[in-house]
């Protein structure tokens, strides 16, 4: 069950198997917002039917990734393991396979939690243009850069 709370006078009445928005006026303010909620309601039904997923990929020497029921424990290159508490409405899953990297699969019913808890896994060791090592989303392109040139 998911719950959300809509402002500005925009109404939602169910007609039939849809979800129906009005907005009060055409103003731009009103527009915006129209369009903001109906896609924030077809996140939450597609999440409760369907459910969403990420997937990061972690690249580089001695990154590894496991998971203990809700801590993700990671190692990142630091001088000490780095653990992150997920939120109770994520599950999250560490595959690795020896020759490849380690890859955490998030999945949860909402989209906007589970976009801000990848994220900030990601921003834990954001991928660098040089060498490609870091957290990445699984299909990411990084953009390279040349090394020094003599």
């Amino acid at each position: 069950t998911m719950d959300f709370t809509l402002t500005e006078g925009i109404q939602a009445q169910q007609e039939d198997q849809q979800i129906v928005l009005t907005r009060p006026s055409d103003q731009k303010k009103h527009k915006a917002l129209h369009g903001t909620y109906r896609a924030i309601i077809a996140n939450m039904v597609k999440g409760v039917s369907e459910g969403f997923e990420k997937k990061l990929e972690f690249v580089g020497v001695g990154y590894r990734a496991a998971v203990s029921g809700q801590v993700l424990d990671m190692t990142l290159g630091f001088s000490h393991t780095v653990q992150m508490f997920l939120p109770k409405e994520i599950k999250a899953e560490a595959e690795t396979v020896k020759g490849k990297n380690p890859i955490v699969t998030l999945t949860s019913n909402d989209n906007q939690l589970l976009g801000m808890v990848a994220s900030k896994i990601r921003s834990l060791r954001k991928p660098e243009p040089y060498k490609g090592k870091g957290i990445k989303y699984v299909g990411e392109y990084i953009r390279r850069k040349d090394g020094k040139s003599a």
